[in-house]
């Protein structure tokens, strides 16, 4: 990868993780969302697989909510990682382009959620027993065939209303868990070659540096209206790639 390749790269890594660090979510979806403007879809994936591994890591494992958010969510993490290994044989097999227009469908929908305030119902601890598993396993698929974990699996999460420290950790530790599988998905169906995923390593410093730098600001700035900057710059650009691809 040359300088003038790399440096969309190292921007949208840079401004993914400055959201992250100031919404607490965010670094895959915005990251795909820009690369997928200079670059194809896959690549784009795989470009984004170890810093979005390496801060959510940081955001799953750190935390005393870990082994409440694992008893809770097992079924859910399980069947997200089975979900994303199925979705990347999806991925290997059809047209990219299309994809990258499903992905921009999934952040106006999100962003349009997010915007609206509707409250998502909260399952009940019966229906939860079943809902999760499915819920899972097709955040997993989206996963696997656009690489955003966000929908549905962020709209569910807020739907169990769960503890703040344990929203945080859950949702870290699904990212951790589909991208995880995403990976392995792509290195089997060779969508993973060694140099895209050698220049997925240089994302991790300007992804972490945003991240210091969004949690810096956070603390002066109403975190809730700067979400809805974020959500209602997130549904332009997903409306502008569902756009290029289904017209």
């Amino acid at each position: 990868m040359t300088l003038i390749d790399a440096l969309p790269v190292i921007g949208a890594f840079l401004l993914a993780g400055f959201v992250k660090g100031l919404a607490g979510f965010g670094l895959p979806t915005v990251t795909l969302g820009l690369l997928v403007l200079v670059r194809p879809l896959p690549d784009a994936m795989a470009l984004m697989l170890v810093p979005a591994l390496a801060t959510n890591i940081w955001q799953g494992f750190v935390g005393p909510a870990l082994v409440p958010a694992l008893r809770r969510l097992w079924p859910f993490l399980l069947a997200a990682g089975l979900g994303a290994l199925a979705g990347t044989g999806i991925l290997a097999r059809s047209d990219a382009v299309m994809l990258s227009g499903l992905l921009g469908l999934l952040l106006v929908a999100s962003a349009a959620l997010s915007l609206s305030g509707w409250p998502v119902p909260q399952p009940g601890p019966e229906r939860e027993r079943w809902v999760s598993p499915l819920v899972g396993l097709a955040s997993g698929l989206v996963t696997g065939m656009t690489g955003s974990f966000l929908m549905p699996a962020a709209p569910y999460l807020v739907a169990l209303r769960l503890p703040p420290q344990q929203f945080i950790q859950g949702f870290g530790l699904g990212v951790i868990v589909a991208t995880g599988a995403l990976a392995i998905g792509l290195a089997g169906g060779g969508l993973l070659p060694p140099e895209i995923g050698l220049a997925s390593l240089a994302g991790v410093v300007p992804a972490f540096l945003g991240m210091a730098l969004g949690q810096r600001l956070r603390r002066g700035m109403p975190e809730a209206r700067f979400r809805k900057v974020v959500q209602a710059a997130l549904g332009l650009l997903g409306l502008y790639l569902a756009l290029r691809a289904f017209t």
